[in-house]
């Protein structure tokens, strides 16, 4: 229950960033990101793993609203294509297995973003926070072959051949990232953490797994460039 709270809280910032009185801004801006993902799935009990790596890319909107103070406002939404699963660090002593799943996901953060800098030639510093949403539109598992199965050091073995129950997933997401304006357009490099408050698998007491939510580090670049910018020739 406390983590519904506290995400419909994170859900309701972007809303927030446009209550303040400060230096009305207009600018939007579009753009394209990819970079790399590593993503670990939390299970309960657990399943020993490492992270597995993915690709991950989609596009960028971006509505500057304000500058108070010395920071600059913006609510920024995303559709992002993402490659996420897991990759089991099965111990030799027990078994030669080898196994990974990949699951494909179509996400969507919903973000509050405040900068620091310069807005339109030069660098800025930026955080950004808020409630993500995603669909999962297929997996797959990767066995190796020969296959035993068991025995595993705790005897966690549900997953293996166990299809994804709970499609649908909402999270909260944050990073901080650094932005170079120039002539022709935004150029970013950032970081984020996803952290999953909902469950891939049931979570019921008849359930074999208690929790299985994905973790996940984003590094990206992106590309944007504006639609509309304010007129003030007093911004720098």
């Amino acid at each position: 229950m406390r983590h519904h709270f506290f995400f419909l809280l994170f859900l309701l910032l972007p809303l927030g960033a446009t209550a303040q009185v400060g230096e009305h801004r207009n600018d939007f801006a579009v753009g394209l990101n990819s970079g790399y993902v590593m993503n670990r799935v939390t299970f309960n009990p657990s399943v020993k793993e490492t992270p597995k790596g993915g690709l991950t890319l989609g596009a960028i909107a971006r509505y500057t609203c304000e500058k108070y103070f010395s920071a600059i406002c913006a609510v920024q939404a995303e559709l992002n294509y993402a490659s996420l699963g897991w990759e089991e660090d099965i111990d030799p002593a027990y078994s030669t297995d080898t196994y990974s799943r990949t699951m494909h996901y179509i996400q969507m953060p919903l973000l509050t973003r405040i900068a620091w800098g310069r807005e339109r030639r030069g660098a800025q510093f930026y955080l950004l926070l808020g409630p993500q949403f995603g669909y999962c539109i297929g997996e797959k598992e990767h066995f190796s072959n020969p296959w035993i199965g068991s025995p595993r050091p705790n005897n966690v073995t549900m997953q293996y051949g166990k299809a994804i129950e709970n499609r649908f997933e909402y999270g909260l997401t944050g990073g901080a990232g650094l932005e170079i304006s120039t002539a022709i357009g935004h150029f970013q490099l950032e970081g984020r953490y996803y952290f999953a408050l909902s469950d891939m698998y049931g979570n019921s007491k008849k359930d074999p797994f208690g929790r299985s939510a994905n973790g996940a580090i984003f590094i990206k670049a992106a590309y944007l460039l504006d639609l509309i910018r304010t007129k003030n020739d007093a911004i720098k």
